[in-house]
Formats: structure tokens, C-alpha cells, sequence
């Protein structure tokens, strides 16, 4: 079971390229693919779920061409992109029995499997009620209930946690990571909790091109040595945020507590603390835009 992305690119319209020379290699696992708003993961995503084709490069699925042979991957593969669409008449039984006959299932093997999902969803309960009731955590259950119907080896979600409750987001990793097992789990968000609670590997994509690739303990430990903590007055914050970079600040009576990610101390009441992957995300991205800043001052 191998999914290889070899040198991809993908080009659109005024020679915009939303992903260039991205290269990865993906075996059973969670792989969290993490970056901001529009770096590219959605694009790799379409790509990988053959819902487009890459411009330059190749993906291949066990040696074949996905390009080439789509189906190779598809019938294998489950998909929750970021905007799932439902039926808000119908019921969750009667939209996934719907999804299941157009991916093929027969009418016997499709009610075992959805009462399997159901119950791994934890929709037993509410299978009857119109999809338009659920919350947004239901429906995005659902979403993952739909995508394992054909029991996928590749699984890709698409910022599946995005304005979930902190339950309903706490109940959906636990999900996630009961579904790796044999399964490669792609994972692309935003939001690094959701990395850091699931992920046995991790991606940094920005700007279209890939970061780094790592696991979770080696990612912290770059930053180890790194990441300070320090005690600012509130009116001294915007301008010290203007200066560092700040992964997280919390109003307390004596102070605003500021975390900061920086190579050097960045005034001489700040102590080191222990990394967190946030603080590890942050500095990354920040050296990335730093270069990016630097490479487009010199070429003017």
C-alpha cells in the first residue's frame, strides 16, 4: 500500500501555480498536512482525490498512474472534502443507502455496512431524523460515515473540523485516529491541535511548496531552545508583537504572559519554555515568509 506524489505542480490561469514541485511518499498512518489559508493543501487534495489533474509531475497509487488509471485509486478511496453537501430531507440512513448504490454497493452488503457506520459514528440513535437537524459535528459525521462506505485503504479529509464545538472537535480525532489503522489518513487543516492530537506524521506546506515533512517529536525538536515566555504590561504588546513572533498571550493580573518563538531571547525577563507543535508551526512559517520577504526584495 503506497501513495506517491512525485514532483507535482499544479498551474491555473495567468501562470498561478497553487502547488509546485511537491513530492512525498505516504504509507498507513495519519499524515497531517498543515499550513494557512491557501497554501496549497486543497489543491493537493483534489489532485489526490482525482477530482483534477496535476499540471506537471505524477501521482501513483501501488505504481499506477492515478492520472492514467483513476479508478485504481477511486475504488479504494474515501473523500470528505471541506464542503460536504447533504439532503436536508433525508434521513442518514437514507442518504448513505443512496451513496452506496451509486458507488456500487449491493442492497445487502450496503445495510451491514451502514449499520456498521452508524454505530462507528455514534448515529444509531438519530438515523431516522432529517439530515437538515443534525449540528454541524452530526453532519460532518455523516460525512465521514459516507466517505468509508466502500471501507477506502485511502482516506482524505479536507479541514474536517472547522466550526466544530471543542466536543464535537474532541470527538472527531478520536474517530480519526480509530480509523488509521491500515488505512493511509490524510488529514489537511489549519488548525494545529487537530495535528497535534492525531497526526503521526506531519507536512508543512506554504506558498504552494512543502515545508518539511517530520514527525511530531522531530518537528519539536527544532524548536527546542527556541520558544521564551515573558510577562508584558498591555499597553507594551502591539509593539513587542511588531518585533516577535508571538504564539500565544493570556491576560493575567500581573500582566499579559506572551509566549514567543525567536533564535534569541527576546528581552532579558524571557525564560525558555518547552515547544509546543503551535509554537514549531509558527516559527516555520515565519522563516518561510521571512525568505519569501527577502527573495522578493532582492529580485525588485
Amino acid at each position: 500500500m503506497k501513495l506517491v506524489i512525485s514532483n507535482v505542480g499544479k498551474a491555473y490561469r495567468g501562470d498561478i501555480w497553487g502547488l509546485k514541485e511537491f513530492s512525498l511518499e505516504l504509507q498507513p498512518g495519519v499524515l497531517g498536512l498543515l499550513g494557512p489559508n491557501g497554501a496549497g493543501k486543497t489543491t493537493l487534495m483534489n489532485i489526490l482525490a482525482t477530482i483534477t489533474k496535476p499540471t506537471t509531475g505524477r501521482v501513483t497509487w501501488n505504481g499506477a498512474d492515478i492520472s492514467k488509471e483513476p479508478d485504481s485509486l477511486r475504488s479504494v478511496l474515501g473523500y470528505l472534502p471541506q464542503n460536504f453537501g447533504i439532503y436536508p430531507n433525508l434521513s442518514a440512513w437514507e442518504f448513505l443507502h443512496y451513496l452506496a448504490a451509486l458507488k456500487g454497493l449491493g442492497r445487502r452488503a450496503a445495510a451491514r455496512r451502514i449499520e456498521e457506520l452508524l454505530q462507528l459514528t455514534n448515529l444509531s440513535d438519530v438515523r431516522k431524523q432529517p439530515l437538515g437537524t443534525y449540528s454541524g459535528g452530526m453532519k460532518q459525521r455523516v460525512g465521514v460515515a459516507q466517505a468509508l462506505l466502500n471501507d477506502p485503504q485511502v482516506l482524505i479529509v479536507d479541514e474536517p473540523t472547522v466550526g466544530l464545538d471543542p466536543e464535537e472537535r474532541a470527538r472527531f480525532r478520536g474517530l480519526l485516529s480509530d480509523l488509521s489503522g491500515q488505512r493511509i489518513v490524510i488529514l489537511s487543516t489549519h488548525i494545529v491541535s487537530d495535528v497535534e492530537a492525531v497526526a503521526t506524521d506531519i507536512v508543512l506546506v506554504h506558498s504552494g511548496r512543502m515545508l518539511l515533512h517530520s514527525t511530531p517529536e522531530q518537528l519539536l525538536q527544532a524548536v527546542d531552545g527556541r520558544v521564551w515566555s515573558c510577562v508584558l504590561p498591555s499597553q507594551a504588546v502591539t509593539e513587542f508583537r511588531q518585533r516577535h513572533a508571538i504564539s500565544a498571550a493570556v491576560r493575567r493580573s500581573d500582566g499579559v504572559h506572551v509566549r514567543v518563538v525567536a533564535d534569541r531571547q527576546p528581552s532579558e525577563a524571557a525564560g525558555l519554555v518547552s515547544p509546543t507543535l503551535e509554537d514549531a508551526y509558527l516559527y516555520c512559517i515565519s522563516k518561510a515568509r521571512s525568505s519569501g520577504a527577502r527573495a522578493e526584495a532582492d529580485g525588485r
